[in-house]
């Protein structure tokens, strides 16, 4: 078996001894060869192989380094962003982590001398974000993936969309309180009141019956009847209330009959205009008008630009139609705004005691944030009114 035989004990021990790292010193990255002590080095150095390859880098020697120094970013970068994400971690740590591998490129041969300057050059390029502490430089990696950003985009929407729907079942919910109590009748609750001396000198009587008042001395058929006619007295007080209130309601009765002509046909009157003004509701959403979208939710394409009402659902939505792109959009009705055209144009009022009444409008009053319409439609057609902006849009 020769000396050089891959199981004879000299290979053996050589490459149990070029097992794991060697000193940074007796490495030469032109040749990319690890020598075990100053002896195999200096050998190394006066080899052929390595004149040539000196040579070489002579020629163009920026060329070698620029090599070095990309192949030493991009290694460190992957390690960074594969090991530790987005995590802040001290330089020191990835770095001893990147040298314990055997074939990565050595520092000594970039453009950079130091770990701390590698570093602040990181910060300056915005490839991480960097910060200085008493115990050394911390590293960020800045993830710029456009999977990983498109990724973010999508659950920043999401998280955005889910509190637009949480503030939306809270204002149902407050509409729906504001709803009930303007519906219900105020009930009258009794006021209790202490029970206070005026004066000191001021005595406190009770009244009571006469057969309470009476002394146990009375024999027992003066208490019979005694009983006797305090029933007999309470049974024909019962009769009279009966009697009265039998009475008080014959007289109400008569007095609803004996009502005239003129007042049931005021009563009907006012019932009838009643019903003709509707009270202001919190839903005005129309077919047929042009609406501006003011959500950021649907991005810049949507942002500030008018639509059609062409269907009104559940009260509260609506399905519009872009008027420059023909979109299709479902939208709410806190998403959209109305839209004062100019003066003389055609408007639909949406809400008001004028609700669902087409009118023209025939100027716009900037301080008072309203407009003088007039109405074309309905019992009061050819009236001019003054109507808020919100509450009338231009037809389409």
């Amino acid at each position: 078996m020769g000396k050089s035989d891959f199981l004879s004990p000299k290979a053996i021990s050589n490459r149990i001894k070029a097992k794991g790292l060697q000193k940074l010193r007796w490495y030469c990255q032109m040749c990319q060869k690890q020598c075990r002590d100053e002896n195999g080095f200096k050998c190394h150095c006066m080899s052929e192989s390595h004149q040539r390859q000196l040579l070489l880098a002579s020629e163009n020697p920026n060329r070698f380094l620029d090599y070095f120094s990309d192949e030493f970013k991009r290694d460190f970068l992957e390690l960074l962003s594969r090991r530790f994400g987005t995590k802040r971690v001290h330089n020191n740590i990835v770095y001893n982590e990147y040298i314990s591998h055997r074939e990565h490129v050595h520092m000594n041969s970039t453009k950079w001398e130091t770990l701390t300057e590698f570093t602040k050059w990181l910060g300056r390029q915005g490839l991480c974000k960097v910060d200085e502490t008493p115990k050394g430089w911390y590293i960020e990696y800045i993830d710029r993936d456009p999977e990983t950003i498109r990724r973010q985009d999508e659950q920043a929407k999401k998280k955005k969309q889910d509190l637009d729907d949480q503030e939306r079942s809270a204002k149902f919910i407050r509409d729906q309180v504001r709803r009930g109590r303007d519906g219900k009748e105020t009930e009258e609750t009794p006021v209790y009141t202490e029970l206070k001396r005026e004066s000191e000198e001021e005595k406190v009587a009770f009244k009571l019956g006469a057969s309470s008042a009476a002394g146990p001395s009375k024999p027992s058929s003066v208490l019979g009847a005694t009983a006797v006619r305090a029933s007999t007295s309470s049974s024909s007080s019962s009769s009279v209330k009966r009697k009265d209130m039998s009475s008080s309601s014959d007289s109400k009765m008569e007095k609803k009959k004996k009502k005239s002509a003129l007042e049931e046909i005021i009563e009907m009157e006012t019932r009838k205009q009643q019903q003709q003004q509707p009270v202001r509701t919190d839903h005005w959403l129309q077919p047929n008008i042009v609406v501006k979208v003011v959500t950021k939710r649907l991005g810049d394409k949507y942002h500030k630009k008018k639509a059609v009402v062409m269907e009104v659902r559940d009260k509260y939505e609506a399905v519009v139609k872009m008027i420059d792109s023909g979109d299709k959009l479902k939208l709410d009705q806190t998403h959209v705004e109305t839209v004062v055209p100019t003066p003389g144009k055609r408007v639909l009022i949406l809400n008001g005691p004028h609700r669902e009444t087409e009118a023209l409008l025939e100027g716009i009053n900037e301080k008072s944030f309203n407009a003088t319409l007039t109405l074309e439609s309905g019992q009061q057609k050819g009236k001019s009114v003054d109507v808020a902006y919100e509450d009338f849009s231009k037809l389409a």
